[in-house]
């Protein structure tokens, strides 16, 4: 997994790149992004490409300045944390916890 943030000189913008390496995405089908910058809604998700190497990618404009809590659903039934977040944050509906990227 890998989070890769590019920030803009002509706008304030934040382009983050988020990659669901093979191995995590096993076989699955679909994989898709949800969190606060979405408010956590399926109808809005992210939905992430497969690329030729078999991860999953998903690129997302950002504001600077906020902290956004995000995870990866896959195949609409699995959720699953990035490893490479930034920190990690009380998911306030189930015992698991949230990735954060801090941007």
């Amino acid at each position: 997994m890998s989070i890769e943030k590019k920030y803009l000189k002509t706008k304030p913008v934040c382009k983050v790149k988020f990659v669901l390496e093979k191995e995590r995405a096993g076989s699955r089908g679909s994989v898709s992004i949800l969190g606060t910058f979405n408010d956590w809604r399926e109808e809005s998700a992210v939905q992430m490409r497969k690329q030729r190497s078999g991860s999953f990618a998903a690129e997302i404009s950002l504001e600077p300045g906020k902290e956004y809590a995000f995870r990866y659903l896959m195949d609409g039934t699995t959720w699953v944390n990035d490893s490479s977040a930034d920190k990690y944050v009380p998911s306030n509906v189930c015992e698991e916890e949230n990735s954060v990227v801090v941007i």
